[in-house]
């Protein structure tokens, strides 16, 4: 069973940073892609930072020149380091791959749980 657990959230000030994690477990075939989005209440859940296969790292605007995705070669972690963070970045992050679980299967997306990122002085 194929399990993503994130972990670095929590309650920062305008302008620090927080560094998320999300470690995947479990059978995989192959990996397309890895990322980040996130959701505020009410709001359609949108892409933060995607790491696809061959290498290229797409960032939303409004994220670009502050965080910074990264991923361990093994492509069993994901990170993503968040610097000059703004009251508006508040939102549960979650940890999303694209993967085949086996040969020959459909690729799908896996979520994790989320973690909550608050912004506030």
């Amino acid at each position: 069973q194929v399990q993503l657990v994130e972990s670095g959230g929590g309650l920062v000030q305008p302008g620090g940073s927080l560094r998320l994690s999300c470690v995947l477990s479990g059978s995989i075939f192959s990996i397309s892609a890895m990322g980040w989005y996130r959701q505020v209440p009410g709001k359609q859940r949108e892409l933060v930072a995607l790491s696809t296969v061959d290498g290229n790292i797409d960032y939303a605007d409004f994220v670009k020149g502050r965080f910074t995705l990264s991923r361990n070669s093994a492509q069993t972690t994901v990170f993503l380091q968040m610097n000059s963070l703004k009251t508006e970045d508040t939102a549960v992050f979650y940890c999303n791959i694209r993967a085949k679980a086996f040969r020959g299967g459909p690729s799908r997306d896996y979520w994790g749980q989320g973690t909550q990122v608050t912004v506030s002085s």
